[in-house]
């Protein structure tokens, strides 16, 4: 598996498209603003930028895309004017892998900086947006060009699948039944990539700047855990499932692994110790419902988006689809789509009816070191 040319979320408006189902992405976003404003008001205080350069890395398209600019903007912005400065102009870089639906981020801009113009009152500063295609494993800015990053459940995927899991057989990710160099493997990629990650992102940050990920994680220190690769596992039955019935070729299923690594707060921690550009400022762990629909607790959201989500084991695995389709599409066909997805289903309704599911996110906030 190519990762760059297949790791895309699912483009358009469609029933299966991210667009339309991104609420656990949405929620776990919404969570951590209060560590993104304690991130931009520290920056901006102590650095009065005139120009202000915001990278949002992993930015998909969607409802989702534009909320953290808009968020960091309407910051600058009251700070502004309890400082009495002018505003500063924003120079906003959205990145993606080239497979992203672009087209449908740069057709909202403009009805974007419109409603954002009327929402703050005395309007924003000039804003200037960028697309930037291509893997954040590697250098994707000019040196120091950048004040504030920002990624959100994209750090937990990696940049190939691992090396040398062959034998990881009936499984699509860690399991339980993993063996001990396939969990070894997988945990080894992810300290290379994001070991790398950092080392690229503190060459384009400022002395001082500052970055905030959110990282799909676990809480448990076993990367076999539950709390870290429970929906793969159960996506593994649906598949092992069709295996059985002879939908399915054993050898294709044995051959498919998914690129991604849960990391616990302390594997995220020593690898920005050991790398040693930033300052850790503060770590936090957030948990949020398979059903966001659950636990909302009044955070506003497209009314019509909630209309069609009732069924939670439909609304997780379209969420899943929009995310894993493109993967799957790429390693099996086309064909066993609607299948797979039509017994996830399933297993996941019956899953969350019969136990508390929760996805695990680790947002961290560090500055630049000078």
């Amino acid at each position: 598996m190519e990762v760059a040319q297949v790791l895309h979320m699912n483009g358009g408006v469609g029933d299966a498209s991210y667009a339309n189902n991104s609420l656990v992405q949405q929620k776990a976003i919404s969570l951590a603003k209060p560590i993104r404003e304690e991130a931009i008001t520290s920056l901006y205080c102590s650095r009065l930028p005139r120009s202000l350069a915001i990278a949002d890395l992993g930015c998909s398209s969607g409802p989702n895309t534009l909320f953290v600019v808009s968020e960091v903007i309407k910051t600058v912005e009251q700070l502004c004017r309890k400082l009495n400065h002018k505003s500063p102009e924003y120079r906003v870089f959205l990145n993606d892998l080239p497979g992203n639906d672009f087209n449908n981020i740069f057709m909202s801009i403009h009805s974007f900086k419109e409603k954002l113009q009327t929402e703050v009152e005395g309007g924003i500063g000039p804003c200037y947006f960028s697309g930037v295609p291509g893997s954040f494993y590697a250098r994707a800015f000019p040196n120091q060009s950048l004040h504030f990053v920002h990624s959100s459940y994209s750090l937990q995927w990696l940049s190939k699948v691992p090396e040398g899991v062959d034998n990881n057989k009936g499984n699509i990710y860690l399991s339980r039944t993993s063996p001990s160099n396939v969990v070894r493997a997988y945990y080894e990629q992810f300290q290379r990539d994001f070991s790398f990650f950092l080392k690229c992102r503190a060459e384009e940050l400022v002395e001082g700047g500052r970055m905030v990920l959110t990282i799909l994680g676990r809480r448990n220190e076993d990367p076999c855990s539950k709390d870290g690769c429970y929906i793969w596992e159960l996506m593994a039955t649906a598949l092992n499932d069709m295996v059985s019935e002879g939908i399915i070729k054993e050898e294709e299923l044995d051959s498919f692994n998914i690129p991604q690594y849960t990391p616990s707060p302390s594997e995220v921690k020593l690898e920005v110790l050991k790398e040693g550009s930033f300052v850790i400022n503060r770590v936090e762990m957030a948990q949020v419902n398979w059903n966001p629909l659950e636990d909302w607790n009044g955070v506003e959201f497209e009314s019509e988006r909630c209309e069609s989500v009732s069924d939670s084991g439909y609304n997780l695995a379209q969420c899943m689809r929009s995310v894993a389709e493109p993967m799957l599409v790429s390693h099996f066909g086309g064909h066993i789509i609607e299948e797979v997805f039509s017994r996830f289903q399933k297993i996941l309704a019956d899953r969350m009816s019969k136990e508390k599911t929760e996805f695990s996110n680790i947002t961290i906030l560090m500055t630049r070191k000078a």
